[in-house]
């Protein structure tokens, strides 16, 4: 049961001391980066207007705990540098998002064997190739969780990144969890604590998922040009960002039931064997992607529709081209300035973000390889489209976690719906200051290899 006691942010002075000695130690490194260039120096004007956006926009602006919020940019700054200016960190972080994606692919193998291999080899239908590691997921994690292997890694990284950010475990399992196993996985390892979870922890379990991408779907990205070491490391960097950003739009006021010690006591299964636990997972999956599917078709034919409202406007005052995305595309040219796009490209930058958020990610890198083969998009415009791009924050997502969130805990469904659309903003916001820190500690001249 939870209870509704206020949480007051506690600020020790070491605390403080160092996170601001190490902000300024970045933003002092940060000018002499950028002798040659000063323009790259804008996206640090852009990290304190996003910052402060997400402020004026919170839900209990007495209540941020800065600490958090600091402590989430240092992470993403300190996993930023590295992942981009050191190549050893780069390849690490390359070498375990392979591996994730080959442990998916096992699933692949059942797939074809019911679907065939023209729906998943040719075709690669969404509902049967991606949705498909769902059920396989499902499966796993119900025998990790029967022989309490999920319970001790939720104690070991919660405890470490409660520590780190001073949010609950179960949050940040969530938001870790979401990096590699996407966010229709992720929730299933933390589900026996969902109904426990105060509306601020929905609302960051929520902002994890659409701040990130799953390892599942990183090779469909690269097979339409997109480098795969920028991907990898814009999820990472996104992970801290997300839990403290969510603590800023949507601070804390109730008393967690989701500490360490509150987990440990937690009793996560009732079935009588492994292979119990087993089947009742893979048939909990079907329940998932029934919800998924249904609510995908749903969002995605909603935004159609309101497109096609649009461009009949437009086509009555003789602008023929009006969509939804080509006004986001205009709106958001000063944000793309912020995150250190050429000006002449910012257009071009700002209508894939409009892409992503109207329709998806997959249509807007799928657009961003055909920008980057026509050469419309330089090297930097590249990296950061690519950074701003990398997350899960688009209609169909919505419906997806609605869908998810909703199955594993129904009881929660008030909270979930009440507060998915700002996770949705939030975790658009994420992928700017993850974009915005890339694009300060980027080279002029991209990654090497």
């Amino acid at each position: 049961m939870k209870t509704t006691k206020t949480v007051q942010p506690s600020l020790s002075k070491l605390t403080i001391g160092v996170l601001c000695t190490f902000l300024g130690s970045f933003v002092l490194f940060i000018f002499f980066d950028t002798k040659n260039n000063r323009h790259r120096l804008v996206p640090l004007a852009g990290l304190g207007v996003f910052v402060l956006v997400g402020f004026i926009f919170s839900k209990h602006r007495g209540h941020v705990n800065w600490t958090t919020v600091a402590s989430g940019l240092a992470t993403q700054i300190t996993i930023g540098m590295l992942t981009i200016r050191w190549q050893v960190g780069r390849s690490i972080v390359q070498a375990v998002g392979e591996l994730a994606e080959k442990f998916f692919s096992f699933a692949y193998v059942g797939a074809k064997v019911t679907y065939g291999n023209e729906l998943i080899d040719n075709y690669g239908v969404f509902a049967f190739k991606v949705l498909s590691v769902l059920f396989f997921m499902c499966f796993v994690i119900e025998i990790l969780f029967y022989y309490g292997i999920i319970q001790t890694i939720v104690i070991k990284l919660g405890w470490c990144l409660q520590k780190l950010l001073g949010t609950t475990a179960a949050e940040s399992v969530n938001t870790c969890a979401s990096v590699f196993l996407g966010m229709s996985e992720a929730p299933i390892i933390i589900k026996p604590y969902l109904p426990d979870l105060t509306e601020s922890e929905i609302h960051a379990v929520m902002m994890g998922g659409f701040s990130t991408v799953a390892g599942t779907v990183f090779a469909a990205y690269t097979s339409f040009g997109i480098d795969p070491a920028y991907l990898i490391t814009a999820s990472v960097m996104s992970a801290p960002t997300a839990l403290s950003f969510s603590k800023l739009i949507f601070p804390e006021t109730e008393k967690s039931m989701n500490s360490v010690d509150q987990i440990c006591t937690k009793k996560t299964t009732d079935e009588g064997n492994v292979m119990d636990a087993a089947c009742k997972g893979a048939q909990f999956g079907l329940k998932i992607i029934g919800a998924i599917v249904a609510n995908i078709v749903a969002f995605v034919s909603f935004v159609a529709f309101i497109n096609a409202i649009i461009s009949w406007l437009g086509h009555l005052v003789g602008l023929d081209d009006l969509t939804f995305e080509y006004v986001l595309g205009k709106i958001l040219i000063p944000v793309t300035w912020l995150l250190g796009v050429d000006p002449s490209e910012c257009e071009a930058v700002g209508k894939l973000i409009g892409l992503k958020m109207t329709i998806n990610e997959f249509v807007a890198y799928k657009q961003m390889g055909d920008l980057i083969k026509e050469g419309k998009l330089n090297r930097k415009s590249e990296i950061v489209a690519t950074f701003a791009l990398c997350s899960f924050a688009n209609p169909g997502s919505i419906g997806s976690m609605i869908a998810t969130l909703t199955t594993l805990c129904p009881t929660q469904r008030s909270a979930i719906t009440k507060n998915v659309f700002r996770a949705f903003l939030g975790g658009t916001v994420t992928c700017f200051l993850t974009a915005a820190i890339a694009s300060l500690l980027m080279p002029d001249e991209g990654l090497k290899d």
